[in-house]
């Protein structure tokens, strides 16, 4: 099934009705080609709502929107004079962080008027949830801060690495964070030491990365593969090297997807192409054959049995597995 949208392409997910594709003109796009407009400009970052149905997004208008295919638009929160730069939400607790400027907030998606607003002396980049929905981690220049989602007053603990962070994630095991950094390299940090983990090699940004078979790979884009770095035991990737998969020396892979319980990894190319693949298996599946425009957009379906894409020409697509 192809798409041929009129605007770029924020986001690529899956809601539990299919794929849900969110746009740079304020709308939200279903899989049965639904059009919700959500937001008066750009869409600028989008999660699956805590419940599974619909999506919440983030706008330069300053609003953070839940969209479901059969619902109009609800308002969830608004920014003055911010646009919402990073959002994450938690199925395990229901709760939806954001991110604003400096600050990161968080709201409860079943109480209507609970709200935490945490304060950062840097702009918030990136915003992720523990998997028990409880701890946030903020990435920002000089390192990522954690934050419990429920307690109004405290201090963060703070994951100091000089550099600006651009993304942040939460190991499924919950025993690391990692970022993406605006230089070609990862940094990661073991909680219960906040031990540094340096990850770096890589010959361009990473701007994607995806934990997948039960948490024991990191898979990344930044270089002419899939790098997957091994996450098995309580060192993690520490004292290991990554290694790579669909190696091309003509392209690179600009985004990944995959889901923490599931073996499969796809990946978007920056010649249009998408492949999935088992890194323990052989070979690649293109799913996309034809060469194009950009991948910016890439989700792999919680069963792991549908891939959706998009390029940065407004194309789009989901293919079953």
């Amino acid at each position: 099934m192809n798409f041929d949208f009129d605007a770029q392409i924020t986001a690529a997910l899956f809601d539990q009705t299919g794929a849900v594709f969110a746009l740079g003109d304020g709308s939200v796009r279903f899989e049965d080609r639904t059009r919700v407009e959500a937001h008066d400009g750009a869409v600028l970052c989008a999660c699956v709502h805590p419940t599974g149905d619909g999506i919440v997004t983030g706008g330069d208008d300053g609003k953070v929107v839940w969209t479901r295919r059969d619902e109009g638009p609800v308002v969830l929160a608004t920014a003055r004079n911010q646009w919402i730069d990073a959002i994450d939400a938690a199925p395990a607790s229901g709760l939806i962080a954001f991110t604003q400027g400096r600050t990161l907030s968080v709201i409860d998606a079943a109480e209507v008027g609970f709200r935490r607003d945490f304060q950062h002396e840097r702009t918030v980049s990136g915003v992720a949830f523990d998997p028990k929905g409880r701890r946030i981690a903020a990435s920002t220049y000089g390192g990522a801060a954690l934050w419990y989602a429920r307690i109004e007053k405290q201090q963060p603990t703070r994951l100091a690495w000089a550099g600006s962070h651009t993304g942040v994630a939460f190991s499924p095991d919950g025993g690391f964070v990692v970022t993406t950094m605006q230089d070609n390299q990862l940094h990661g940090w073991r909680l219960k030491d906040a031990k540094n983990l340096r990850m770096g090699g890589y010959p361009s940004k990473v701007r994607s990365l995806a934990f997948l078979a039960d948490g024991q790979i990191l898979a990344t884009s930044g270089a002419q593969g899939a790098v997957l770095w091994p996450f098995v035991g309580s060192n993690g990737p520490m004292g290991r090297e990554a290694t790579e998969i669909g190696y091309d020396d003509t392209t690179l892979v600009n985004r990944v997807a995959a889901r923490p319980n599931q073996p499969l990894l796809a990946a978007g190319l920056a010649d249009g192409r998408v492949w999935i693949a088992h890194p323990a298996g052989q070979g690649l599946n293109f799913v996309k054959a034809d060469r194009g425009a950009a991948i910016v957009a890439l989700a792999l379906s919680p069963e792991a049995d549908k891939v959706a894409w998009a390029d940065e020409d407004g194309a789009a697509g989901v293919a079953v597995l």
